[in-house]
């Protein structure tokens, strides 16, 4: 019998790709933000983690980028999540808009690239609901909608 590891292995997607940058990023905000902790642990961890190679220098941009724009970056998300408090979302669901809304707000990827990646992810690591949401909040964002903007 093989023990589960008591963290997800945030290394084990496309080493060194923006994908595989994203995931990573995702992964250490999610547990920063459910730990209630800062993300410099968590990225050092990260980094432990990897092989030198596969820790993409776009994760630590994201995860910065995220952390130091949070405030105005949730306030988006809620903007646009029809209905949601923010806070009642879930820890992955708030990772994943969080990446996608700081990639949007940077303009790094193309918005159609950005909002994929999201649905994407969320498929992945969510419930089978939170990709819809996730494609409805990141495209009020992209329209530049929201319920109060």
């Amino acid at each position: 019998m093989v023990a589960e590891p008591a963290e997800p292995d945030v290394t084990a997607r496309r080493p060194g790709s923006r994908r595989g940058a994203r995931e990573q990023a995702m992964f250490v905000i999610y547990q920063a933000d459910l730990t209630g902790t800062g993300v410099a642990d968590h990225l050092a961890a990260a980094a432990r983690q990897a092989r030198p190679e596969e820790l993409s220098p776009y994760v630590a941009e994201i995860v910065h980028g995220v952390d130091s724009r949070r405030a105005e970056i949730d306030a988006e998300i809620a903007a646009n999540v029809s209905g949601w408090p923010l806070e009642r979302l879930g820890y992955m669901e708030r990772s994943i808009l969080r990446v996608a809304v700081w990639e949007l707000q940077e303009s790094t990827v193309s918005p159609a690239v950005a909002v994929n990646e999201a649905v994407e992810l969320a498929k992945r690591f969510c419930a089978a609901e939170a990709a819809g949401l996730v494609n409805g909040a990141l495209g009020a964002v992209v329209r530049g909608g929201g319920e109060d903007g």
